[in-house]
């Protein structure tokens, strides 16, 4: 059965307008919370991060095991290495492609072009929220992983492609219009322009997962997932400035779990996918 092209992408159309909305009201509201909250508020989502990374990695991570290997003790280590593998991978395809430089470089950019004086020349001053080039790379990096990377992502696209059900993804996109307000408050006017990530990552999801189906078995679904949650935990730590990690280098990890189950049930079926799957 063949969609419409609005059934698939009208998710993430929604959660485009959602997040666009919050972050204008979170820009607006930016001059009247001072400094000192901003940090609070920052600190907060921070922390809010911590618990969505744990719940996409760890939870998903013991469930998986719980559901597929009821009575293998060695099943865990698996998935274990699976995650690792991923990790490991896609962190060296996304270091040699330099994302994270490209995604901060594309930051700074639209800056350049959209962040200037309303008839006039002269690059805006930098104010509670928006410090210059830097700030706005980090609100748009930081706002595209947080939008971008998690089970509701994932999940919601599947279905809005595959079922033309857009139901997970309104529920993101009512939480990422919060989120939005919050980030664009503490970190400005780039928060807003992960509108553009948003819409090309969840939509380019959409249309795949429209194209290919029921090819993906679900076990390679939930350790994108698990692996997603680890950088979503990564993205906490700069958030929390505990730590500045190049989050963007490690997203082609997410991808490659399908590809590493793929590759392990060639040389030993049923090592991963087993009777319980």
């Amino acid at each position: 059965m063949t969609h419409s092209l609005w059934s698939i992408l009208n998710g993430t159309i929604v959660n485009v307008a959602t997040v666009a909305v919050g972050s204008a009201i979170g820009i607006g509201l930016s001059t009247r919370i001072p400094e000192r909250f901003q940090k609070i508020i920052l600190n907060g989502l921070g922390l809010v991060t911590v618990t969505l990374g744990v719940d996409a990695s760890v939870l998903v991570m013991a469930d998986t095991v719980r559901r597929y290997g009821a009575g293998i003790p060695t099943y865990g280590a698996r998935l274990a290495m699976v995650m690792v593998g991923s990790l490991i991978a896609g962190s060296i395809i996304g270091s040699a492609l330099r994302l994270h430089e490209r995604i901060e470089g594309l930051g700074r950019v639209i800056h350049v072009r959209f962040g200037r004086k309303e008839g006039g020349g002269a690059p805006r001053e930098a104010g509670v929220g928006d410090a210059g080039p830097h700030r706005f790379a980090e609100g748009f990096l930081t706002a595209s992983v947080i939008f971008c990377v998690g089970p509701l992502t994932l999940l919601g696209c599947l279905r809005n492609g595959v079922d033309a059900n857009p139901g997970l993804l309104y529920i993101k996109a009512f939480l990422d219009g919060f989120c939005s307000m919050a980030l664009a408050a503490s970190l400005g006017t780039g928060v807003g322009f992960s509108v553009l990530t948003v819409f090309f990552f969840q939509g380019g999801l959409a249309l795949a997962a429209s194209q290919i189906a029921g090819v993906i078995p679900d076990l390679s679904l939930q350790m994108m997932n698990v692996v997603g949650g680890i950088v979503l935990l990564g993205t906490a730590l700069m958030i929390l400035d505990i730590k500045k990690i190049p989050v963007a280098d490690m997203l082609p990890g997410i991808f490659i779990p399908p590809v590493v189950v793929w590759a392990v049930e060639r040389l030993s079926p049923g090592l991963l996918l087993t009777a319980a799957g």
